[in-house]
């Protein structure tokens, strides 16, 4: 697999010249539905309300992404805030604000064409509208930076089941049937997305599974495989190849 890029590496370590400044709580704000977004001008629980299913507001917009995935990095919009280590602890203990992080996300698959059908297992499946937004999301590349900050909050909350779910998820389109197969969602995902994963055991899992797809030949990454995959890692705690009937 390609190198790890130099921003993921620091997500992987942990951000280890990051500070955490207490008087910063902007993140937190915004997900106790107290605070409104800039420059949307939005709660939280508004924009989830008014933006689903909304596609050319969600594709044409970008300065949400940073409000709704909160991270310990700049992004391009310069009215929000780096997410903070305390932050991160009182978001993680308040049940509701977990819960909208789960929203958030449900709100991009849906938007990326795909639905989350479970919380224990990450197992995502194609969305009724799958085929217009598969092939939004192969268009706009934008959408792949988007990613790799989804994954990477989603980490920072507890929620890194989910993004196992994700990768495998778009692995078993590309093997089995060829969609979400360009090159340049193969390059993030390759580079960047497989790597959004702290747990080393599972991102080095992941990666020799997609070694295996990558090689071609006969193997082929199915559909019963990426839920037999995780429907294991849940009930054993990890993945391992007896996960997958090859």
């Amino acid at each position: 697999m390609p190198l790890i890029p130099r921003d993921v590496q620091e997500f992987l370590n942990g951000y280890p010249d990051g500070t955490d400044d207490r008087t910063l709580t902007a993140n937190l704000e915004f997900y106790m539905n107290e605070r409104r977004c800039r420059p949307d001008y939005l709660r939280i629980d508004e924009l989830h309300d008014q933006w689903w299913e909304n596609y050319d507001v969600l594709e044409y917009n970008h300065g949400f992404i940073q409000w709704l995935f909160p991270i310990r990095e700049h992004g391009m919009n310069f009215q929000s805030q780096p997410l903070q280590l305390h932050e991160i602890e009182s978001m993680k203990a308040n049940p509701a604000v977990v819960n909208r992080i789960k929203k958030s996300y449900a709100l991009m698959l849906d938007f990326y064409g795909m639905k989350l059908v479970s919380e224990e297992t990450g197992c995502i499946s194609r969305s009724t509208t799958f085929k217009a937004r598969y092939e939004n999301l192969v268009r706009s590349s934008h959408n792949n930076l988007r990613i790799s900050r989804i994954l990477k909050c989603l980490s920072e909350f507890g929620l890194e089941h989910f993004n196992a779910g994700f990768l495998l998820h778009v692995l078993n389109e590309q093997s089995e049937h060829r969609m979400l197969d360009a090159g340049a969602i193969r390059n993030s995902m390759d580079r960047w997305w497989a790597n959004c994963i702290r747990d080393d055991a599972e991102r080095n899992w992941i990666a020799e599974v997609t070694r295996k797809v990558r090689a071609g030949g006969q193997f082929v990454f199915t559909r019963e495989m990426y839920e037999q995959a995780l429907e294991r890692r849940q009930s054993e705690g990890k993945f391992s190849w007896s996960n997958i009937k090859s």
